[in-house]
Order: structure tokens, then sequence, then C-alpha cells
């Protein structure tokens, strides 16, 4: 780097020093690291050690929590005569992340969940004086309590703590700690007088815990072995030691009221209530019984719940549960309302004097008839302005604050959600993303604490992730073509311009969703039951992404070494081709409904016999998009062949089905190697072939017997046992390129 280069990017990077007012909430003063400034420090250096090697001893690090008098977590960085860099932060998390956009802006390094550049210049560049880099946001929140069961529900240590670092790196210090928490409750319900079977209905299966957690279900995929709570507990003793060695605040769960049917043997006088079937589920699974926030029992059961959290896991006072999630609360009163967070919040402090309740913002926005401003209001109002913090969960695209008088004063964090289910897919918002944060922070009476990301799955579209951790230590929006264009030095290791022209493209395009209230569910027809009803409607122009892939393959062959540019080679294939398929469905529909039958067959031949098949063997060249790796990390955590098999029938009905006979039917799709040639390929293949025989009789298409059949190839696959590769095959160039030379001229020719 040309010492020219160095001073530009030294500027592009003063956006640090941040001025914003921020309001004090004297009940949050207690919410701080719980190690100490040494333990810190090691941990710090442990991650650079796993990240660099050897290279990890060129930086010097000490953690001091007086640099910062305002609780915002401050790095100050320089350079030393021998050229080492010396990393002084208030927390493990603050020298972390000061680290890492050293490395990322000096030294064009980079570090995501599809890979590492990690080319660190010989000798560190310097820097001239001191680097101060600061927040203004107290916290940086991570995760969604979905995003164990669809992202993290089979890691092992390694992986966790690989994740924890990432945190650590992106600035995270508050993040979500729900693994594990069936163990404590299922002593809690021993304790209580249940027995055995009446606890094992209650728990879900390991892929859908989220939802039994927020008392959306019951039963369905388990019984929970014994094996799994001790392999979970084991693990959340070493997630929450890790969080903490950086000085992060674990978020930890406490009761909503979402109890086992078994309670109302032992407690027939408790006033509980049975809710409505859950997101088309019958109440085989669902209609869970909820317990009155305002019986004595739910103090009880909150309070022994609590006190083997506290016992267990140690505490830094902030515990989230989500009383009404997708469900309506029996009365709308507001007393009512008011006196059941009261309560809620009485069974923590019960426990906790000094807890804090923090709550997702989702049930505001899912049944936005019900909660209107007094509901609200009174909902929040029921504990102490302070006590509370709000996630205002899907900030970036339906902000409550905005309407809510900034929560009515109780403390909130602007989240990002972005993503739906762990779906594949390009996606994002990021003119909204890029500004969101800044009006928050400037909302006339701002209760704003913080800003986070809340996606339901991850280990998809790195970009958005890195710009939206990087905001948090901003001072004003980014300008992000430039911004886009420094990230793809660091993500490659180098400055091209076709690269960089392919991906100032995307950000303005696909990456630029900017329909009002637009939820990124993934409803391209590659990934949906077959119907002639599909969502064919996209937020961008397709040209734009075939230019981009243009552009990106053209680079290729300067790129290849890097898995990063692999992963993104292989993902900007895989989404053209998913463009294409709804092209040629589209066909397929116009063949059928003008009776064209040589049209019918042309068109569905190519995506039955080339088009899916090439999308399955590039997948498959990428150990990132492999069915095979999801369904072995399931069946790794089993301890015989009937855990196994349980593992690996969750695994494979999250990703399809969603449920016995497909209530939330394709809602976690995934663009896989194996998954796309055995069942999304084969359900195509299945109304293809039927749509044929219908013009070939002269029979009309019939919607409800195609959905009893293909309902069948469905649930196959669930069952089915076939093992897929975990190691990637076949050369992804190779493949692409051949992708390219096929399909390049017909997207000129449609587009």
């Amino acid at each position: 780097m040309s010492a020219r280069d160095g001073t530009i990017l030294l500027l592009v990077f003063i956006y640090c020093l941040c001025t914003t007012a921020y309001i004090k909430f004297p009940t949050l003063d207690h919410i701080k690291p719980s190690v100490s400034d040494k333990a810190q420090g090691r941990a710090v250096s442990g991650l650079l050690t796993r990240l660099l090697g050897d290279r990890s001893e060129e930086f010097i690090v000490t953690v001091n929590r007086s640099l910062s008098n305002d609780s915002l977590d401050v790095c100050e960085l320089r350079s030393t005569k021998n050229n080492k860099i010396v990393a002084s932060g208030s927390s493990g998390v603050a020298v972390a992340s000061g680290i890492y956009n050293y490395m990322k802006y000096f030294c064009n390094c980079h570090v995501s969940w599809s890979g590492d550049q990690l080319d660190l210049p010989r000798p560190l560049p310097k820097l001239t004086g001191v680097l101060r880099i600061n927040t203004p946001h107290r916290f940086r929140y991570y995760q969604n309590v979905c995003t164990f069961s669809y992202s993290s529900v089979w890691w092992n240590w390694p992986r966790w703590e690989r994740e924890i670092d990432w945190m650590a790196l992106n600035g995270i210090n508050l993040p979500l700690a729900f693994t594990g928490q069936e163990a404590l409750w299922q002593e809690v319900y021993r304790a209580m007088g249940l027995n055995q079977s009446e606890i094992e209905e209650f728990f879900s299966g390991p892929a859908f815990l989220a939802w039994n957690r927020m008392g959306n279900m019951f039963k369905f995929g388990g019984p929970l072995p014994q094996s799994w709570h001790v392999n979970q507990l084991y693990l959340q003793f070493k997630i929450l030691a890790q969080m903490r060695s950086f000085g992060m605040i674990p978020v930890l769960p406490a009761f909503s009221g979402n109890i086992p049917k078994g309670i109302l043997r032992l407690f027939p006088e408790a006033r509980v209530t049975r809710l409505e079937p859950w997101s088309k589920f019958n109440c085989s699974f669902s209609c869970s019984y909820i317990l009155d926030p305002r019986d004595p029992l739910f103090s009880r059961i909150g309070s022994l719940y609590l006190s083997q959290v506290v016992k267990q896991f140690g505490t830094n006072h902030i515990y989230n549960t989500d009383t009404f999630n997708e469900m309506t609360p029996p009365s709308s009163e507001p007393t009512y309302l008011s006196a059941v967070s009261r309560a809620v919040f009485a069974s923590m402090t019960a426990v906790d004097p000094q807890a804090v309740w923090l709550m997702q913002g989702w049930l505001f926005l899912s049944d936005a008839l019900f909660w209107k401003p007094a509901q609200i209001q009174a909902l929040l109002n029921g504990v102490p302005v302070g006590r509370m913090i709000v996630l205002d969960l899907f900030a970036e695209t339906e902000p409550v604050f905005s309407y809510t008088e900034s929560f009515y004063g109780q403390p909130f964090i602007w989240c990002m959600l972005h993503n739906f289910g762990g779906n594949g897919g390009f996606f994002g918002t990021v003119e909204s993303i890029n500004t969101g944060p800044f009006k928050a922070l400037h909302f006339p009476n701002s209760s704003l604490v913080g800003i986070g990301m809340t996606p339901e799955g991850i280990e998809q579209n790195p970009v958005v992730y890195e710009l939206m951790s990087e905001l948090a230590w901003r001072k004003e929006p980014v300008n992000l073509l430039k911004w886009v264009s420094l990230y793809v030095t660091r993500r490659y290791g180098s400055m091209h311009e076709s690269v960089s022209a392919a991906w100032k493209i995307l950000f303005a395009s696909v990456y630029n969703c900017t329909l009002p209230h637009y939820r990124n569910h993934n409803h391209s027809p590659l990934v949906r039951r077959p119907s002639f009803h599909m969502n064919s409607e996209l937020w961008y122009d397709p040209a734009d992404l075939y230019r981009a892939w243009k552009l990106i393959l053209e680079a290729a062959p300067s790129f290849m070494s890097k898995e990063t540019f692999q992963y993104d080679l292989v993902d900007v294939t895989r989404q053209v081709m998913q463009v294409l398929t709804t092209s040629y469905y589209q066909d397929i529909v116009d063949a059928f409904q003008k009776h064209k039958m040589q049209e019918l067959l042309t068109a569905g031949g190519v995506l039955l016999y080339d088009l899916l098949p090439e999308l399955n063997r590039l997948l498959s060249s990428n150990h990132n998009f492999l069915l095979g790796t999801w369904l072995e990390q399931a069946r790794s955590l089993a301890l015989d062949e009937r855990e196994a098999k349980l593992y690996d029938i969750n695994a494979r009905n999250q990703l399809t089905l969603w449920g016995p006979s497909g209530e939330i039917l394709d809602y976690a799709n995934k663009q896989w190697g194996g998954l796309m040639q055995d069942y999304y390929a084969q359900r195509w293949g299945l109304f293809i072939h039927t749509l044929v025989e219908c013009l070939d009789s002269g029979q009309p298409f019939k919607q409800d017997n195609f959905n009893k059949v293909v309902f069948q190839v469905e649930k196959g696959f669930i069952y089915n046992r076939q093992q897929y590769p975990t190691k990637p095959q076949g050369d992804t160039f190779e493949i692409a390129h051949r992708i390219f030379l096929k399909y390049y001229p017909e997207t000129l020719k449609r587009f």
C-alpha cells in the first residue's frame, strides 16, 4: 500500500470521532462486563492467535475500562518503533473490533462466515499518531430467538467459538445466549412433580425449539434425548464463559408463561388459557397452554426457573422473554396488559433485583390490529422506565419507534432483521440500513441505547452484516459505493476494476430493496412448491444482476485462489439461475395455457435436464452449499442410531415441510447441493410431467390433486435416509464458466 493510499484510508476511517448526544439510563448503569480487564485482554490475544497464528504477536493488547467514562466503548491504536500495533480499549470487544477495523482499512483483510482473507502486509502498516475509535451506542445486539433453530441448532464447540470470535471482531457486546435452557426446565418441572412423559411431550425436537420456547408449538419433532440436554448444557457453559471473557453481556432466558399440559394435573385451579392454533398447525402440536402472569403460580414457576438460570449460568442481569409472540392476548384492556408486564417483570426481580427485561418488539408488527398505541404503551409502562429494553426487531423496514414516541420512553435497540428462515438468495436494504440508525439516534426524545442484527438465519449475504456492524462505530452514514469498493478490496485481497464495478451494480440493485413493507422470504419459484400462482416479482432489474455476473466471471481467473471469491462466484451464479428458473416457469405456464405442447416440452426440458442439474453441480462444488454438511452435523450429535434418525428427520423437515403436513412449507428453504437434486428438481419434474399429461389427455390441471401427489415426494425426501457428500465435488470455475457460456446469451434475449 502506498503512503497516499494509507492517507486516503485513514481519512475514510476518521468517522470514529463520534460526538452524538447519548441518553443515559441510570437504571442500566449496573450492566457491565463481569470479568477483569486482564481476562478480557487474554481473550483478545487468544482470538488473534486463532485468527493470525504467529502474526498475532505483532499486536499488543490491553484492556482498561477507565478509557471510557460514559459506558460507551472506545479503542485507541498506535504503532511502535518495531512495527507492532498497540491496541488499548475499554473492553475486550472494543479492542477486538478496533483491531479488526485496522486490519480492514489498513491491511485489506476480511473475516466472514464464508471465508477469510488474511494476507497481512509485512511489516504491518504504520499509524501516524493515535487512531481513536469509539461508538455512540451502549449496546450492539446480536441474534434472534429463531437463529438457534435455523442456523446454530447443530453446532459443536469449535463452530460456536468461531462465531463468538466473529461477534467480538464485529463489536457485538449484547448477544443472546439461549442454548441449554431445556435442561434447566426439565429439572424445574421434575421438582414440581411432572413425570418424564409429561416433560417429553412438552419439548419439541431440536430443529423446532425456538417456537417451543416462544409458546407457539410443542412436541413436534421430539422427544429430546437426555444426551441432548447434557450436550447443550456443556455447550452453554463454554459459550457463556467465552462471551464473558470478551466483556460481552449474555442475554439469558426467563419464563414467559408457556407451560406443559401436565401443570394442570398438579394445579387444576391455575388460571390457564389454551391458545388458538398457530400457523396452520392443529392442536396436536400447537394450541399451547399459557399461564396467566397474574396467577401466583406464574411467579412461583418463573422464580424457580430463573433461580436455576442464575445458579447454573451466572448472570449479567439482562433476561429475554416474549409473552405474546405471534399470539393474541385474551384482553386488550390496558389495565390487563400493564398487569401482565408488571407480573412478568416481578417474577424476574424476585430472583434478581437488578433484572432488566429485554423484549422482542415483533409482536407489535405481527398483530398490528391488536397492538394500537394504547395497548403498546400499557404493556411497556407496566415496567419501570429503564428496566426494559425493546428490540425494534425489523427497524430497517418497519420501525416501531417512529410511531410509539420512542417506545414511550423505554430504552430500545434499532435492529436489522434482514433474513427470514435462513433463506439463501441475494437481498439487502442498504440505503435504509445506512440511514436508519442515525434517524433513530436523532429522533425527538430518542431512547435509543444501541443497534443490532436480528436475522432469523445467518451464513448468507455477508456484505450486509459487515456494513451493519460497522455502522455502530460511525457518526454518519457511509458513501455506499465507496464503502463497497473497499469491501471488495479486502474481501479478495486486491483491487480489480471489473469486480468493483460488479459489486457497485449489485449494491445499487439487488442489495437495495426500497419497496415499502417488503419482507424477503425468498418466494422464488425455484424453492417453492410448483403451482400456477407463484410469486415471480423482483425488486430489482435482472439485467443488473446479469451485468454483474459477467464482470465477476471475467475476473474469476485472477481470484480463484481466494475462498471468499469462490463463495461469491457460486452465490452470484446461483442467484442468476434462480431468476432464470422464474423465466422458464413463466414459459411453462404460458405454453400450458396456450396448449402448446412443443413449447412446454422445450421449456420444461431445459429446466429439468440442464438448468437444475447444472445448479446442483455448482452448489455441490463449494463446501458452504452442501446439504450433506447440515445433515452430518445433525447426526454427529447422536449417541446411537435412534437419536441419529430423530436428528436427521428434524434437519430435513425444517428445510422442507416445516411440520408434519407442510404447515409452514418451504419457509426455511435452502439452495444446497443434494437438496436441489433430490427435493426441488423432483417437484419440478412431477409438475412438468403432470402438465404434459393434462395437455395430452385434454384434462385440466387440478392443484389439489397435484398437492396430494407432490406431498408424497416431499415426505419421501424427509424419510429416505440417503446420505449426501460433505466434501465439495467438481471445479467451481469450470462449472460456472460452462453455465455462463450456455445461459448468458439467453439472458440477453430475455432481458
